[in-house]
């Protein structure tokens, strides 16, 4: 199957280096989209020599995913997945995703229960997670985890509109409206910056915003 490695990034020249050079010893096709960064991390990321897509301004993780992911898709790759850029998803479960891809539609990573994950981000998730089981009946260990795989043959079914977080949250809306099949594999994460990433008031929006997307189908 031929695997293609999104990786959304915006400021991160710290990590995104060695986030590339980890992930090729699994996958050479890398493609990151640089999300309107200030410093360097566009130009570190050409040094690796895989393909590096650029918005001009931030324009948020899910729209930058996107953008990767809709590139992935033209180039007839047959599984996308998706790896953050600042170094909190570890490239070594990468083989555990292309275990699984080949018999499932999507792929989701989650997070295992740990002391260094903040108490309000084990609270959120928990309460996203019982949220998405409710509405949508795709019950999931970590809905906010954005370490996934998806076959590129079901990628138009969970193809997200949002622009932020909560892409996360849309995906599963989409794959519970078309029935996808799917599956689940624990990663280890490091909380490098416990500021980064969804915060309590993401969190509301995306209950909100899951309410609305059950309403709407």
């Amino acid at each position: 199957m031929k695997t293609a490695i999104v990786i959304p990034a915006h400021n991160e020249a710290k990590h995104i280096q060695k986030v590339i050079r980890e992930v090729q010893e699994y996958i050479p096709n890398i493609i990151v989209v640089d999300d309107g960064s200030v410093d360097d991390t566009y130009m570190l990321a050409k040094q690796e020599g895989v393909t590096v897509l650029q918005n001009i301004i931030n324009v948020g993780k899910g729209a930058t995913l996107r953008t990767g992911c809709d590139y992935a898709y033209t180039q007839g790759y047959d599984a996308i997945i998706a790896i953050d850029g600042d170094g909190q998803h570890d490239p070594r479960h990468i083989p555990q995703f292309l275990h699984q891809i080949d018999k499932h539609d999507i792929v989701f990573g989650y997070r295992t229960i740990c002391s260094t994950m903040p108490a309000i981000l084990r609270f959120g998730n928990w309460f996203i997670n019982k949220s998405a089981g409710f509405l949508f009946g795709i019950r999931l260990k970590d809905t906010q985890c954005g370490y996934r795989a998806y076959k590129t043959s079901a990628y138009n079914k969970i193809r997200w509109d949002a622009s932020d977080y909560s892409m996360e949250s849309e995906m599963i809306c989409n794959a519970g409206k078309h029935n996808v099949t799917y599956s689940e594999v624990p990663i280890q994460t490091i909380y490098s910056d416990k500021y980064k990433g969804t915060t309590v008031l993401d969190g509301i929006k995306i209950v909100l915003k899951m309410v609305w997307w059950k309403l709407a189908c």
